[in-house]
């Protein structure tokens, strides 16, 4: 794939972070170059604190590609807003190291901008890679007022074509896979980096759309995304995090009335059948992670980095 041919216009910076994965991100890095013909365009690949230096490797393979390396892991946000500072980008597209393009997804998620200028973020249609024809995402509903839990569209559906080639609006962008402009970020800020990991788009969401923009899923574009690569898919990692960022977010952006309501259902329901089902399992860890989400939520502030 040549770089410097094809569509002229807006600049495209594609951002990914590594932790870890070298295979995988390799992966994605030769999927884009498979597939994209889109001209205006940077690659960058941010090495978010790997055991090991990956980057000398990738230079010789990919030298027209930017390697950013950290010598600490960032977590998600962290790592992402690292890489757009290094971009110049009318727009960025952040995607997961676990991806792979398909062909026409820059020039088609780029063209929703053009269209519809009050968007600040659009996210293509998601499939699964493992099974690309079940849908993963193709956009999200809003936050109950008080499970704080909403609804992924499309989720494990077979996809038939019944979604495609439609633009709409949705409560929330998909992490995975989500090009913003830079104006929006310019108005909302970067994402919150005290997240770490899971959630932060949701945080990153309600903050762009409060900024005035809008947000769309355009399924004329489609990424596979082969899920839960880097922590594993029911790892006492994702379930601090997950249970962290999930009380962390209703405490940021509910009203008092709606935290209280949360709090009881959190209290009474979440975690009494979390804790049985970990302890019946011999998930002990699972338990320790769980109690130490509710821990740091309880001892520390909405913008703390602890």
């Amino acid at each position: 794939m040549n770089l410097t041919e094809h569509l002229p216009g807006k600049k495209i910076s594609i951002i990914s972070v590594n932790y870890n994965q070298p295979a995988v991100t390799r992966q994605l890095l030769d999927s884009i170059f498979t597939t994209n013909t889109y001209s205006n365009v940077e690659i960058i690949i941010v090495d978010n604190g790997s055991s090991e230096n990956f980057i000398p490797i990738w230079k010789e393979r990919y030298p027209q590609v930017k390697f950013i390396h950290s010598e600490v892991n960032l977590g998600f946000a962290g790592g992402n807003n690292l890489g757009i500072g290094a971009a110049d980008g009318d727009y960025l597209f952040l995607v997961n190291n676990d991806t792979e393009f398909t062909s026409g997804l820059l020039e088609t998620l780029v063209g929703t901008f053009q269209e519809f200028p009050d968007t600040g973020i659009v996210c293509p249609k998601i499939n699964y890679f493992d099974q690309p024809n079940k849908i993963q995402y193709i956009g999200f509903t809003e936050l109950t007022s008080i499970t704080a839990r909403n609804q992924c569209l499309g989720q494990f559906e077979d996809d038939k074509g019944q979604y495609d080639n439609r633009i709409s609006i949705t409560a929330f962008a998909h992490g995975a896979a989500m090009m913003v402009s830079r104006k929006a970020c310019q108005r909302a800020g970067l994402m919150a980096e005290n997240f770490f990991l899971y959630y932060e788009e949701m945080d990153w969401s309600l903050n762009i759309r409060k900024a005035g923009f809008k947000i769309r899923v355009n399924t004329a574009a489609q990424i596979y995304h082969k899920e839960s690569v880097s922590v594993g898919a029911d790892s006492p990692l994702k379930i601090y995090y997950m249970n962290r960022n999930r009380i962390l977010l209703v405490r940021k952006h509910f009203v008092f009335y709606k935290q209280v309501l949360f709090c009881i259902y959190f209290g009474l329901i979440v975690f009494p059948r979390n804790f049985l089902q970990f302890l019946f399992r011999g998930k002990l860890k699972h338990i320790s992670a769980m109690c130490r989400a509710i821990y740091w939520n309880l001892s520390n502030s909405t913008d703390s980095f602890q």
